[in-house]
């Protein structure tokens, strides 16, 4: 098994999110673990949230799985029932189609460092509860739209 050479990975900082709704996610930074070995049915990201980031906006995936595994510092993690504080050691994970919206932010002075790990769906509906926003994935690719099913231009 190829071992990864995690500190000559490029880091990720970019979005596919719309603006304005892109701003939320500045301060993430990937290191795509998955994509360094080729594996292509699940991802696994080693993530850094500076303070005052945010891992994505509160959403929920149809048909993905994902688990988060924290490494350093401390996250809150936002769903629809409330706030759970997150340190290193604890685990949270988002089964797919429970409706339940989800994200971390790092609400501390402190660089916070999880695992995310993922399932690689080719046909999926990310729902994002908070905002007019809809992710959909299909043979035309991934695309942001509104709610309504309007594309956001």
């Amino acid at each position: 098994m190829p071992k990864i050479d995690i500190a000559n990975l490029p880091t990720d900082t970019r979005t596919n999110y719309p603006a304005p709704l892109d701003r939320s996610v500045e301060g993430r930074i990937r290191k795509r673990l998955g994509n360094a070995v080729g594996l292509d049915q699940f991802g696994v990201n080693l993530t850094t949230l500076k303070p005052g980031a945010a891992s994505a906006l509160r959403h929920w995936h149809e048909q993905e799985d994902e688990l988060i595994y924290v490494l350093q510092g401390e996250v809150v993690l936002v769903e629809d029932g409330g706030a759970t504080v997150l340190e290193p050691g604890d685990a949270a994970g988002f089964k797919a189609n429970l409706a339940n919206g989800h994200q971390l932010v790092n609400r501390t002075a402190q660089d916070a460092v999880y695992l995310e790990i993922g399932a690689r769906s080719r046909h999926e509906r990310a729902h994002y509860p908070d905002v007019d926003l809809l992710m959909m994935r299909d043979e035309a690719g991934a695309r942001y739209m509104h709610k309504n099913g309007e594309p956001y231009r």
